[in-house]
């Protein structure tokens, strides 16, 4: 169990992506920051953050071909008529490891849904800053948490600062305390042995 966040942030992230880390297929997040970010690179604002799925943007090329049809699900759950979106998880940061060694993404790669172009274009864009690979535990909200899709909620950026008083809700991990701790392990010596 998590106590949800003090300052309602939410970080931006493909639907996609995040039903990969609430599956537990990953335990990653790759960032670089985005064009209308403060300082044009990534900054970790929190912690602990609410998980604003994104739609509009997803492109099946940027998957590896096993995960390309998750995008179509992830669309089912979208109305943008409605104007709502739907929080349903919490990520906590264990880790912010920043990498600019194109070998050690290569050596990642099997431990996340993105194409081997997509994590190197990720660390090639802005060759000089490094890019953030977040470990991250997430947490499955009990109660899902509607939220109105505000316009200042839009654009190329990372966080999302939650305007609305956000309802109290337990959180469960997705993971077991062995599972994510064996995933970890195995970033881990991926990272310090190159293997």
């Amino acid at each position: 169990m998590i106590k949800q966040p003090i300052v309602p942030v939410a970080l931006k992230e493909w639907a996609v992506n995040i039903e990969a880390l609430a599956n537990g297929t990953q335990i990653l997040l790759m960032r670089k920051g985005g064009i209308h970010e403060e300082t044009k690179e990534f900054q970790l604002k929190e912690e602990i953050f609410y998980l604003f799925p994104t739609y509009l943007h997803q492109k099946k090329e940027l998957l590896k071909s096993e995960f390309q049809s998750m995008i179509d699900e992830t669309l089912k759950q979208f109305d943008e008529k409605k104007k709502l979106v739907d929080i349903q998880y919490l990520a906590a940061v264990v880790e912010d490891i920043q990498l600019q060694d194109e070998n050690l993404i290569e050596k990642l790669l099997p431990y996340h849904i993105w194409s081997k172009n997509f994590a190197e274009t990720k660390l090639h864009w802005k060759k000089q800053s490094p890019l953030h690979v977040l470990l991250v535990r997430v947490y499955r909200l009990e109660q899902p948490i509607h939220i109105s899709l505000k316009d200042e909620y839009n654009g190329c950026k990372s966080w999302v600062f939650i305007e609305e008083k956000l309802p109290q809700t337990n959180a469960i991990p997705v993971l077991t305390d062995e599972e994510f701790a064996k995933q970890v392990k195995i970033i881990h010596e991926i990272l310090e042995n190159g293997e």
